[in-house]
């Protein structure tokens, strides 16, 4: 079998959907039904990714009309992107929640107004304009790799439904993504949680333009309400299925927690702006990676607002830019 094929319990598959990205591949998972199958999360829209699609279906059997409907954990684009081709293909119904799809269409609908709003945040935190016009230039790319749009019927945390053979239950997991939803079925333990918790790397948990300024606030949340659940396997949206996630979760929580403390220990020696920080916390070397970089000046916001929203710090402006210290 192909090697971006493994198989799991009760017949469901991980598909390793490759990325142009140091994240090497995103999961996306077929589960058997009744009649056809539903796939979760198809990856981009890359050729790489459509080829494989391709070898995909013939390898295990199928045609796109067997692929019955489309769920998405959340709307980035490597879980969302192939969505709209897909559907092209299978004339299966995508579904999404509301806030996650307007989350797209926002940022790569027509006339998006979101590199603008991302260029002021930026900028006034500190950024270098000639940094953000190639923070500009890549997020210009993603259009592509998201189209074409695709039509959607929406799902809502707190919705059960059936996948495959069991009842699931839709849990609400804001922070990395808001409108991300996990997928938890209560008698097999198992948990499809998208980035939401991930293993061997942290989620991004980004500040975005136009959204709610405490996104690390809402994931630590979040972490804590799905440690309640009893996890057997947990299906990630990156790197393999795994087991102990409360012991996940916890580590999770240790880094946000240690990365605030450094963050604060660092201001204490002296004052500066989100960008300079980010580079002392990410390094100078992703001027050159405007993808990770972006990924990187989000999260230092997010973790700034959270350090001054706890009190711990504060935030002046010093000319055009907003800078940051210790009381």
């Amino acid at each position: 079998m192909n090697t971006n094929i493994s198989t799991l319990a009760h017949g469901w598959l991980q598909v390793k959907v490759p990325l142009p990205f140091s994240l090497k591949w995103v999961n996306s998972y077929i589960i058997p039904e009744r009649e056809g199958v539903t796939v979760i999360d198809p990856g981009l829209g890359t050729p790489e990714a459509k080829e494989l699609w391709t070898d995909v279906l013939a390898e295990t059997g199928l045609d796109w009309g067997d692929i019955k409907r489309i769920m998405i954990t959340h709307q980035h684009p490597d879980h969302y992107g192939l969505a709209g081709y897909m559907q092209e293909r299978s004339g299966a119904p995508v579904c999404i929640t509301e806030r996650s799809h307007a989350y797209a269409m926002r940022l790569w609908g027509e006339g998006s107004g979101f590199p603008k709003a991302l260029r002021e945040l930026y900028i006034h935190h500190g950024m270098p304009g000639e940094i953000m016009d190639r923070i500009e230039r890549n997020l210009d790319g993603f259009i592509e790799l998201v189209s074409p749009q695709p039509q959607v019927e929406y799902i809502a945390a707190g919705q059960r439904l059936v996948l495959g053979d069991w009842e699931w239950e839709l849990i609400d997991a804001p922070g990395h993504a808001y409108g991300a939803v996990c997928f938890y079925q209560p008698d097999i333990r198992w948990m499809v949680c998208g980035d939401q918790v991930l293993p061997h790397i942290t989620p991004n948990i980004s500040v975005v333009p136009g959204e709610e300024k405490d996104p690390l606030e809402a994931f630590l949340g979040s972490l804590e309400q799905l440690k309640s659940y009893d996890v057997a396997l947990a299906l990630p949206g990156h790197r393999d299925p795994f087991t102990d996630f409360q012991g996940r979760i916890d580590e999770l929580i240790s880094h946000h927690v240690r990365r605030l403390d450094r963050m604060a220990e660092l201001l204490k020696h002296e004052s500066c702006t989100a960008f300079a920080l980010c580079e002392t916390l990410f390094g100078v070397r992703l001027r050159d990676n405007p993808h990770n970089l972006r990924f990187a000046m989000s999260e230092t916001l997010a973790h700034l607002y959270y350090l001054e929203r706890e009190g711990r710090i504060r935030s002046r402006e010093v000319g055009a830019a907003l800078v940051y210290e210790t009381f």
